[in-house]
């Protein structure tokens, strides 16, 4: 599968090639970018992250489950009486269930976004690209599957340059 990989010097002047190559029917689209730009994003029109939803599941699972074991050892599996006291007392319980569902949603939040990003990514074709570490410097990419007239979408919009990308094996 090949790829165009265009670079541009502005925030600006990259949404506003993302938004001429999405009106003309291009995707999917990617960008690479030095620090985040509003409008860039914006062009870009990501759908929101699961993330949350998940860190929301871990968190309910991780109250539960630290609930529940505390309400077996103490009530089932080893109960004590301790001066007439009940061997289920939730308000005894309230610490440590906070504390596994901090746990277990930190966990989540830290392996889920390293699954959702794609990483540890340790080699990337466009890694091949000369030039393209000033995308952690100075320089704004956008990616675009190479079809009939990607290219010249990209130059019309102000690409610097354009390069074709073997996305299986580096630069063509």
């Amino acid at each position: 599968m090949s790829a165009l990989l265009g670079e541009f010097d502005s925030a600006d002047a990259c949404a506003a090639a993302i938004t001429t190559l999405r009106e003309r029917g291009h995707a999917p689209l990617d960008a690479y970018m030095p620090f985040p730009a509003k409008n860039v994003e914006d062009a870009l029109e990501l759908p929101p992250s699961p993330l949350p939803r998940f860190v929301f599941v871990a968190g309910i699972v991780g109250a539960l489950t630290g609930y529940l074991v505390l309400w077996w050892t103490q009530s089932i599996d080893y109960p004590l009486n301790v001066g007439g006291r009940p061997t289920h007392a939730a308000p005894a319980f309230i610490g440590i269930t906070f504390e596994t569902m901090v746990l277990f949603a930190c966990f989540t939040a830290f392996l889920g976004m390293l699954w959702l990003c794609g990483l540890p990514r340790l080699w990337h074709p466009t890694f091949e690209v000369d030039g393209f570490d000033r995308a952690s410097v100075d320089r704004f990419f956008v990616v675009v599957l190479d079809q009939d007239g990607s290219r010249d979408e990209l130059t019309r919009a102000g690409a610097l340059r354009v390069v074709a990308v073997d996305l299986e094996g580096g630069t063509t």
